[in-house]
């Protein structure tokens, strides 16, 4: 059963130094609206752009999670990722004044604290989830992999196997994310680096941040000091949970985890949001009709500017088909045109728009966004609608973004095309 999306009660700031910039960076966090997930914003930046925690935006990058959109980049983004996967925070505008989050004591735990200390209200949508249903092994070439199964319980469970230099503890850690504490567990898990990696990862300009409190050495001349038993190990499990965060789902499934680090998790997580999508586009499936009354709950219109009577088909998010009975009692043939009663094309149009508009309203229900009709192209009007036609309504929505939709719209009577074009819609939020 999905639970409750959630956000925080008030604003939070914080000020820390980046691990590997060296500089010193403020974050501000925002509560944000049903469906918006955890966006990153350059504060620093003249014109920034939206930066979404999602996999499609990941970038390759060296020991870290970095996310692009456009030319804006945001790094190191796991450890406040993991914080809100942790702690159920799924609705966050993130604002920061560098190309990198502060590294804090190398943990989620600040993140963590800080989210708390907000509060953490629960909001009216239900959140997306995504059930493992069959096995699926990841390799990369180093011989690390991640093994995915079908759920053994409630929520996320990650096994995690470990490699370490001789003298740290390298046994497996078992965490569930929906039975055990993130917090007390997992959050205050520092980062950590081999001895013998140091030197070439301040050649490639790495780790100026990096302190002997933020940052475990292993394999040194000295053992660190571990705030937590198998420490490494549960930050491991920490980059893990961070990673697939940018699944922008909860997940029910099991993880074994061999040794895996940031490029494995995420082409896990690319792999699991495609096989989200997808599952999406496939909705409610084939063959689901919706009469009158089921109608008029999902569009606001009502008569005399409702047009379409009934669904008739529909295929997940994609496509759609309705039908519009038209009767002589329609009230615009009183004018168009008097003793030649003729469905004006431009209604023709908004039936198909209220039709992609119930479409888009069965994928945007979710998010809290209002689908709203932005421009017509392709326009052809090929021949006439008169009382007694039954049009028959079909869209395809060809291309879905997060605020934009293409669809290829025709109005049928019969086998003859009435009316076609190429609707563009605008995801806006609501009025409040």
């Amino acid at each position: 059963m999905p639970r409750r999306q959630r956000t925080i009660k008030k604003s939070i700031e914080l000020e820390g130094v980046a691990l590997h910039s060296g500089e010193t960076v403020q974050v501000r966090m925002d509560a944000a609206p049903p469906g918006t997930g955890v966006v990153f914003v350059r504060s620093d930046l003249d014109d920034p752009a939206d930066i979404p925690a999602l996999a499609g935006n990941l970038t390759v990058s060296m020991r870290r999670t970095v996310l692009r959109a456009g030319n804006n980049m945001i790094g190191m983004v796991e450890h406040l990722l993991a914080a809100c996967h942790g702690l159920q925070v799924d609705n966050l505008r993130v604002h920061v004044s560098g190309d990198e989050l502060p590294g804090m004591d190398g943990s989620s735990l600040p993140y963590a604290e800080a989210l708390k200390s907000a509060g953490i209200v629960e909001q009216k949508e239900d959140r997306k989830e995504y059930v493992v249903e069959q096995p699926e092994v990841f390799r990369d070439e180093h011989g690390a992999e991640v093994i995915l199964l079908p759920p053994t319980g409630e929520g996320l469970k990650i096994r995690y196997f470990p490699e370490y230099p001789e003298g740290v503890d390298a046994s497996p850690f078992f965490f569930d994310l929906a039975g055990d504490d993130f917090l007390s567990e997992i959050a205050p898990a520092r980062t950590f680096v081999r001895a013998a990696e140091i030197d070439k990862l301040l050649e490639a300009g790495l780790g100026k941040g990096a302190n002997a409190e933020n940052t475990l050495v292993l394999g040194g001349e000295e053992q660190p000091s571990m705030r937590l038993e198998r420490e490494p190990t549960r930050h491991k499990v920490l980059d893990v949970i961070g990673d697939l965060a940018l699944v922008g789902a909860d997940l029910r499934g099991d993880l074994i985890c061999n040794r895996s680090g940031h490029n494995l998790n995420q082409v896990v997580a690319r792999h699991l949001r495609e096989e989200l999508d997808a599952e999406e586009i496939r909705g409610e499936g084939y063959g689901i009709q919706y009469d009158i009354q089921q109608v008029l709950r999902r569009l606001p219109h009502r008569y005399p500017l409702l047009l379409v009577d009934r669904v008739i088909e529909v295929e997940g998010f994609r496509r759609a088909v309705g039908l519009k009975n038209v009767t002589i009692n329609e009230p615009f043939f009183q004018g168009h045109f008097p003793g030649q009663p003729i469905m004006p094309g431009v209604l023709q149009l908004e039936a198909l728009a209220q039709l992609t508009g119930f479409l888009l309203q069965r994928k945007l229900e979710m998010t809290g966004m209002l689908g709203v009709l932005a421009s017509i192209d392709k326009v052809r009007f090929r021949g006439t609608v008169v009382p007694g036609d039954q049009l028959r309504l079909e869209v395809e929505i060809l291309r879905l973004q997060r605020n934009r939709a293409q669809v290829k719209a025709q109005a049928k009577v019969g086998r003859r095309i009435a009316s076609e074009a190429m609707l563009s819609f605008a995801m806006i939020e609501p009025a409040s």
